[in-house]
Formats: C-alpha cells, sequence, structure tokens
C-alpha cells in the first residue's frame, strides 16, 4: 500500500464506538446508581425493588441477545443502533415523568431496549469486523468510553441537584438520542467494501504480525460454536465476572449513603474513581490480550473482581474502599474487552452477533442476579456484608471457567459458510 495511505477506517469505526459507550455510559449504565439513590429518597422504595428494576434492565437484554445479533449480522450495526436511540429518547424523556413503580419498571424497559440495541453489543460486532491481529487491542481501545463515562457521573449528579433529577433524565435522553444517531453512521460495512484490509495492515505486516492463541481462519457458525465447550466455558466465566460488576453499578452508591455516610456527591466521586483504574486495566489487557494467553489475563482479573468486593465487604475506612477501586477497576478494565476477543478469535466474525447475542443468555444472568442478591441480603440482613461474601465466592469461582475455554477444534463439514 502506498506510504500516503489515510487513516485506517477501522480507526473511525473505534473512535464511534468510543464516544457511543461514553453516551450510554455517562447518562445511562453508572449514572443509574445516582438515579436509585434519589428514588430510594423521594418514593421510599425498598433496595429490592430497585435492584430488581436495574435487573430487569440486563435481563431484558439477555433476550433480546440472539434477535439483536441476527439483526446485526443481516442489517448491519448502523441500522439497528439508530433503532435504539429513539427508544433511548422515548424511555427517558417517560422516565422524567414517572409518578409510581410500574411507570419507573416500564420507562427503565424503554431505556433498557434502546441502550441495548445502540450499545455494547452493536459497537463489538462492527469493531471485530475491522480487526483480526489487533482485535484486543481495539476492542480495548472502543471500550475506553466506557470507563470515560463514569468521570462525567459526578456531573450528572451536580445536575440532579442543580436543576432536578427529572430534568436531567429529560436532556440526557435527547442528548444520547442524538448523540448515538450521528455516530452511528461510521458502524457499518467490511474492509472489503472500502478497499482495505483487516487490521490495516499491508500483505508483509500481516506476516510479521503476531497471531494470538486460538486466532482462526474458520467462520463457525452459532450452532456449531454452540456445541463447543469453549463456548459455554467463556460464557460462564463472563458471566461470573457481571455478578460483581452488576452489583456494583447498581449498589455502590446506596452502599456507600446508607452504610457509610457519605453524600450521594461523594459516592458520585468513588464511583468516578472506578473509571480510572479500568482506563489502566484496558491499556494493560489492549496491549497484552494480542501478545500473551488472553485466558491468563482473564482468571488473573477473576481474582480482582473477587478481591475488590471482598475488601468492599468489610471496608469501614477510606483506603479499604480506595483498594477496592484498584481491584475491581483494573480487573473490569482488563478482562471486559478480552470477553469478545476471545470469542471472535476462535469463532471468527461472519457469525459473531449471533454467536454473542446467544451467549449473553448466559452473561446477562450475572447482571440480573448480581444487583438482586446483593439488594435482597441487604434488605434481610440490614447490611451488605453478606451479599457481597456471596459475589466474591462466585467471582472467585469463575476462574476456573477461564482456564478450561482452550480454543475448539474446526468444525467437522465439507465446505466453511461464506463470509457476508
Amino acid at each position: 500500500m502506498p506510504g500516503n495511505r489515510s487513516i485506517f477506517r477501522g480507526w473511525k469505526v473505534v473512535s464511534s464506538g468510543i464516544v457511543i459507550q461514553f453516551i450510554q455510559s455517562a447518562l445511562i449504565m453508572q449514572a443509574m446508581g445516582s438515579y436509585l439513590v434519589v428514588l430510594e429518597r423521594q418514593f421510599g422504595w425498598s433496595k429490592s425493588v430497585l435492584s430488581a428494576a436495574f435487573s430487569v434492565n440486563r435481563f431484558e437484554s439477555a433476550l433480546l441477545g440472539p434477535m439483536q445479533g441476527w439483526m446485526l449480522d443481516r442489517f448491519g450495526p448502523k441500522r439497528i443502533a439508530r433503532i435504539g436511540s429513539v427508544f433511548l429518547v422515548l424511555g427517558f424523556l417517560w422516565f422524567g415523568r414517572i409518578q409510581n413503580l410500574w411507570e419507573f419498571f416500564a420507562s427503565f424497559l424503554l431505556i433498557a431496549i434502546g441502550a441495548g440495541l445502540s450499545g455494547f453489543l452493536t459497537v463489538t460486532v462492527a469493531i471485530v469486523r475491522w480487526f483480526e491481529r489487533r482485535r484486543a487491542r481495539a476492542l480495548a481501545t472502543g471500550s475506553l468510553g466506557f470507563a470515560a463515562g463514569g468521570l462525567a457521573v459526578p456531573i450528572v449528579v451536580w445536575s440532579m441537584n442543580a436543576n432536578g433529577w427529572r430534568a436531567t433524565a429529560s436532556v440526557s435522553g435527547v442528548l444520547a438520542g442524538i448523540g448515538v444517531y450521528f455516530f452511528a453512521r461510521y458502524l457499518d460495512g467490511y474492509p472489503a467494501d472500502y478497499g482495505e484490509s483487516v487490521d490495516g495492515l499491508s500483505p508483509d505486516e500481516l506476516v510479521e504480525a503476531h497471531t494470538a492463541e486460538g486466532l482462526t481462519s474458520v467462520h463457525f457458525t452459532a450452532k456449531e460454536a454452540i456445541r463447543t465447550r469453549a463456548f459455554w466455558m467463556i460464557s460462564l466465566g463472563h458471566m461470573s465476572a457481571l455478578f460483581v460488576v452488576g452489583a456494583v453499578m447498581a449498589h455502590l452508591a446506596l452502599f456507600l449513603t446508607s452504610e457509610r455516610g457519605y453524600s450521594l456527591q461523594q459516592a458520585s466521586f468513588v464511583g468516578a474513581a472506578l473509571p480510572v483504574m479500568q482506563i489502566i486495566g484496558m491499556t494493560i489487557g489492549g496491549a497484552l490480550g494480542d501478545r500473551i494467553n488472553k485466558r491468563l489475563i482473564a482468571s488473573l482479573a477473576m481474582l480482582g473482581h473477587a478481591g475488590g468486593i471482598l475488601v468492599l465487604a468489610f471496608a469501614h475506612r477510606a483506603w479499604m474502599i480506595g483498594l477496592f477501586v484498584v481491584l475491581h477497576g483494573v480487573a473490569w478494565g482488563a478482562r471486559g474487552p478480552l470477553m469478545q476477543a476471545l470469542r471472535a478469535d476462535y469463532f471468527g466474525s461472519s457469525s459473531f452477533g449471533f454467536i454473542m447475542g446467544l451467549s449473553s443468555l448466559i452473561v446477562m444472568l450475572g447482571t440480573v442476579l448480581g444487583p438482586i442478591i446483593a439488594g435482597v441480603l441487604a434488605d434481610v440482613t440490614g447490611t451488605y456484608r453478606a451479599g457481597f461474601l456471596v459475589l466474591a465466592t462466585l467471582a472467585a469461582l469463575g476462574m476456573v471457567f477461564f482456564v478450561l475455554a482452550t480454543p475448539p477444534a474446526p468444525p467437522n463439514r465439507i465446505a466453511s459458510p461464506r463470509v457476508n
């Protein structure tokens, strides 16, 4: 390729993914814990009810996953993301006007559908199409938006205090819808559609590039993938990590305000420190994920998740909360992008969306059950400690799944499926 070649379009896809995930993280995922604190104070709803709403959000994403994956493979990420942007606007505008519990659940469901259609899975499918040997780096870079969004949570909380949570929610919905709709324009296509090669590498550079463990040129169908041990082990390991991730997103602000005497603004600063550690973890995972065994990194990260939530269970001093932030944040950042990179390395990209969608039926049990376990045990025992201990145990056990997630053998068939 000529020396003055333009910027590889795959990095434009990654950049759009950063912006979209930043929007969703800042205004939805990482801000939701702060909304729950306000709702508890205004309506008196229990932690169990609030955590159930958060879990319904993730359960919807799991049920939507297989259909969404098929739609992404069939219609492309741009169209699906733009449909999601409409749901985001409608859901947030309704959420800003709720008066009772059923309206809260219904509006939250619309937000969940919008976030699901325009968020993580859609962005991941778009990025995977453009990268192979630099896949871990690209996915880690794309995930920086989610981590950076957490840094904006104090701004969202400031807006709640200054303008009211209802106005903040309504404006958030409009901004999220417009932003996602615009940046979705870069998410479609394959390298060949633009006269480019995967990773943006020349043939000589491809020869010299390092090949990750399990990287295959065979594109599994979804039916072939679910017959492998690797599919189930990766899914169960990912699920184990999300027990902790889901509980922390839903309950960290509630824990800090109800048990440690923090104000909501102070709790938001603790929440904003997590993304800083995530970014460090993503830098580590992205740099090492294409060079050394991804399963080893994921296994070590599970110990970080378990250790972090264990420290939080007994945290009574500021330095212990800081240690939790470091352990959980770095583990989350290093592990997260590798979950998708492993699947794409093992199963190829032609049916990646559908395979990821099927896997989400298992994975999202973590974000569904994690908040419920923490919330119910907090209501029953009067403290979060028991719930956090249960979640630490589940996360530690999850390390075993990644150890067993060895690369699958190629499917036994006469001809490989055509890559569309």
